[in-house]
């Protein structure tokens, strides 16, 4: 079963008066323990919207990148591309892409995410791609690697830390944004955190939305940053 497949589910918290009394705290383990499934469900699903941008921005960015550093007249056209995409409002963008996949789609908020996302990941991967030093190039032309072989060998490796760099940028804001969903009902964790401003300004429902959205960018950002010292050793004996 795809992660998509767990949609938000409604939820049904304890009553929260309007004012900002006591009886509204900002958190409250009632709200948590009555809610637990559906706000399991939205935690799942935001994090396998996340997953499915950042990979899906990643396989188009690193082609992109790679056109880019090899085609240098074509470096300004992706890059302007890349940045005007990331300039459309996201209502906006939700508002153009309703008519080709419907309304309410999450497959609606998957693309708007993928465009956001291509900004950081294609000039992290262009700039790890011409920070390889010119000298090595040169040793691994005179080895004999072609221009395919020279990449996937040489360079696409020592690009690593750029690449990873602006995946984990892309992760982070991607968690972010997924929220934005929650306009059209495909928010995840941002569904709780509307659904408490909807609900009599519920402060329970608001803060366990914000709490989860924050601890998941940044248990996936811990994630990735050990996932990149374990990928690119050398960067480590270069610090010290």
């Amino acid at each position: 079963m795809s992660l998509l497949s767990w949609g938000p589910a409604s939820l049904t918290p304890v009553a929260a008066p309007a004012d900002d009394g006591p009886g509204n705290p900002w958190f409250s383990w009632r709200y948590v323990t009555e809610n637990a499934d559906a706000i399991g469900t939205a935690l799942r699903f935001h994090a396998g919207l996340t997953a499915q941008t950042v990979l899906i921005a990643l396989l188009v960015a690193v082609p992109l990148a790679v056109v880019a550093y090899w085609i240098r007249p074509l470096t300004a056209p992706i890059l302007a591309l890349s940045g005007i995409l990331y300039t459309i409002p996201s209502l906006a963008l939700l508002s153009l892409l309703a008519p080709l996949v419907g309304t309410t789609s999450t497959t609606s908020v998957l693309i708007a995410l993928v465009l956001y996302a291509l900004l950081v990941l294609v000039r992290n991967s262009l700039a790890g791609l011409t920070q390889v030093p010119a000298e090595v190039i040169e040793a691994a032309t005179g080895m004999g690697y072609g221009r395919f072989g020279r990449l996937w060998r040489v360079e696409l490796p020592l690009a690593l830390p750029g690449i990873l760099t602006g995946l984990r940028l892309a992760t982070v804001s991607t968690v972010a944004l997924v929220t934005v969903g929650s306009l059209i009902g495909q928010g995840g964790l941002g569904d709780l955190i509307l659904g408490g401003f909807r609900n009599n300004f519920y402060k329970a429902e608001i803060m366990t939305g914000t709490v989860l959205c924050v601890g998941l960018a940044l248990i996936l950002d811990l994630l990735l940053s050990g996932l990149g010292r374990l990928l690119t050793p050398w960067t480590r004996g270069r610090a010290a």
